[in-house]
């Protein structure tokens, strides 16, 4: 069996249309409808729906995605194990969010230079409601991203890479000595979180209403503040302008230094679970390069979790 038609099969299924189809596999219709025809004759079934008004994928050709994924990914594996590293070349259309920014990134493309000097890197940082859309769209080839809920889509691979604990966090001076009113600080300072729409900052909002509604506060007194930079977050923590509700491995130096720390407040917001993606065509490159960031990320987290067990 032709692994190429394999793979032409789950382009199909993903883009919904044999025209753009080909033009993403750089081939004409008739091409891709004969590797079509030709791949249902080996198996012994029809993929497709012909006759519907719509494209339409058959019984069989729904049943069988799931089994056909799991060949290209193999195939793709294969070729990568047989490579040579100095031969995969790729022009790598990398998407992260600032949470890895702040993190392992700089380790990741050091260790992918290292690994793969013909992977070159085109980076774009930006949300997951943005980049997330851009790689199913076809103008990203990997994306890290905070990692969805819900019903996955059958033509992208996700892998949970790391979950990042989030701790409320004030400058040393403004966190006051009693616990009991900790709590309190919550509810008179701004909060700093995540922009506006994202899992964080919902996760945030719900947590100060609640622990208003506990006290008996007007929200109307309370403050969230939604910040698209992480860096914008810590210099603003620095300055006392407010607490924040942040991972605490963004501010692992000032937490060290004593500059920073943590006001003991629950519940605490749910960690950040940072996973990558990738559409299930990708090829040897996607794939090398996602090797890399899941060593780069296991590696930064065994460093930080010696770092945070010695502070406890």
């Amino acid at each position: 069996m032709n692994t190429r038609f394999v793979e032409t099969f789950l382009t199909l299924a993903r883009l919904g249309s044999f025209r753009a189809t080909a033009a993403a596999m750089h081939a004409t219709p008739a091409a891709i409808s004969l590797r079509i025809k030709t791949l249902e004759a080996e198996l012994g079934v029809e993929l497709i729906e012909r006759d519907a008004a719509e494209f339409q994928l058959t019984a069989h050709g729904e049943r069988l995605l799931a089994h056909a994924r799991s060949v290209v990914q193999a195939t793709r594996s294969l070729q990568l194990a047989a490579q040579d590293e100095t031969q995969v070349t790729k022009r790598l259309r990398l998407g992260v969010i600032e949470t890895v920014v702040h993190s392992w990134l700089p380790d990741y493309i050091r260790m992918l230079n290292a690994e793969y000097k013909r992977i070159v890197v085109d980076l774009t940082v930006d949300s997951s409601a943005v980049l997330g859309p851009r790689l199913r769209a076809g103008e990203l080839d990997l994306v890290i991203q905070v990692e969805e809920t819900g019903e996955q889509e059958a033509s992208i691979v996700s892998t949970l890479l790391a979950s990042y604990p989030v701790r409320w966090i004030a400058r040393n001076d403004l966190i006051p000595a009693s616990r009991a009113k900790h709590v309190q600080t919550v509810l008179q300072k701004p909060v700093l979180t995540f922009g506006r729409g994202t899992a964080p900052q919902i996760a945030v909002e719900a947590i100060v209403e609640m622990l208003a509604k506990r006290a008996g506060v007007p929200l109307a007194d309370t403050q969230v503040t939604c910040m698209p930079s992480v860096a914008v977050i810590v210099k603003l923590l620095r300055d006392g302008y407010g607490i924040a509700a942040v991972p605490a491995l963004f501010v692992e130096p000032f937490l060290s230094s004593g500059e920073l720390g943590q006001l003991q407040v629950r519940p605490l917001p749910p960690p950040i679970d940072v996973a990558m993606i990738y559409r299930d065509d990708a090829d040897v490159g996607v794939l090398a390069a996602s090797r890399v960031a899941r060593s780069a990320c296991d590696q930064y987290a065994k460093a930080m979790g010696r770092q945070l067990i010695e502070r406890r």
